[in-house]
């Protein structure tokens, strides 16, 4: 597959403003995405590399191909996500997920009982494995109900990482010291790898929000965690994964979303809940 001329990995690439449109269009219809011309240095960089990492000499012969090889579009797509995340993110919402979410969850439930919690986009699983620490070490209940945490994202690579749970400093620096201690092991480097019980604790699957038939085997959840995603989106994306976000949760189950996001600006079919340390979304 390997034309005359392929760039050289790492530099950049000069599309054209219908290679730019192209590119964009077909980011957007799989991610639901928005990158447009003021992304353009970042667009053709990442491109670049896909180019020479297959052996495409035109941007036009590599896009036609990703748009047919399901393995480039996903390598694509891996290639544009964004998953700069770190441990107890917004713990606010950590806060109101043990002090009132889960508390108004097992209301209708007996001990014992399945409550179901999904991550998304959990990136390389800083997100749901902080839901699994933050409940084991805050929620006085967390043994007595069946707890299933499921983390998905888009980046199958990311998801890769996650599964192994290797983390550097960085993503491990709002733990309190104790947290760390206990449930990550050290590692050369400054690096810590979390404990394999923790680490079997949560499920991680491929997902996309955009597309329902992404989503369908994940089930049905009593919370979501969605945080920081949709700003990525335009407004008809956003409806449509509004939609889905909806079609996943359980009559009653909570939705929750990042800081500069809003569930009202988007649909009418949450109800939003001011509760004591964070804003939420429920399914009336």
């Amino acid at each position: 597959m390997s034309d005359a001329g392929v760039p050289q990995r790492g530099l950049a690439l000069h599309l054209s403003d219908d290679e730019m449109q192209r590119i964009g269009d077909l980011l957007y219809r799989w991610s639901g995405m928005i990158f447009g011309p003021s992304k353009r240095y970042y667009i053709e960089r990442r491109v670049a590399d896909r180019m020479a990492k297959k052996g495409f000499s035109t941007a036009y012969s590599y896009l036609a191909f990703a748009a047919t090889d399901g393995t480039e579009r996903e390598a694509l797509i891996n290639a544009f996500t964004i998953n700069e995340t770190y441990f107890y993110r917004e713990d606010h919402q950590l806060t109101a997920l043990s002090r009132e979410i889960l508390p108004a969850v097992i209301r209708d439930k007996r001990p014992g009982d399945l409550v179901r919690i999904w991550s998304m986009p959990c990136s390389s699983g800083e997100e749901a494995y902080s839901i699994a620490i933050w409940l084991l070490e805050n929620w006085p209940l967390v043994d007595a109900y069946n707890i299933e945490i499921v983390g998905s994202d888009i980046d199958t690579h990311a998801l890769d990482q996650a599964r192994v749970g290797r983390y550097a400093e960085r993503a491990l620096a709002k733990l309190p010291a104790a947290v760390v201690e206990a449930y990550f092991e050290p590692e050369r480097g400054h690096r810590r790898k979390i404990i394999d019980d923790l680490r079997e604790s949560v499920r991680f699957v491929p997902a996309n929000i955009i597309e329902r038939s992404t989503l369908g085997g994940l089930g049905m959840f009593d919370v979501i965690l969605c945080r920081n995603l949709l700003i990525y989106f335009d407004d008809a994306s956003r409806v449509q994964a509004a939609r889905n976000l909806y079609a996943s949760l359980n009559h009653g189950g909570f939705l929750c979303l990042g800081h500069s996001e809003s569930m009202s600006r988007i649909s009418d079919a949450f109800v939003m809940a001011r509760l004591e340390d964070a804003i939420v979304y429920r399914k009336s």
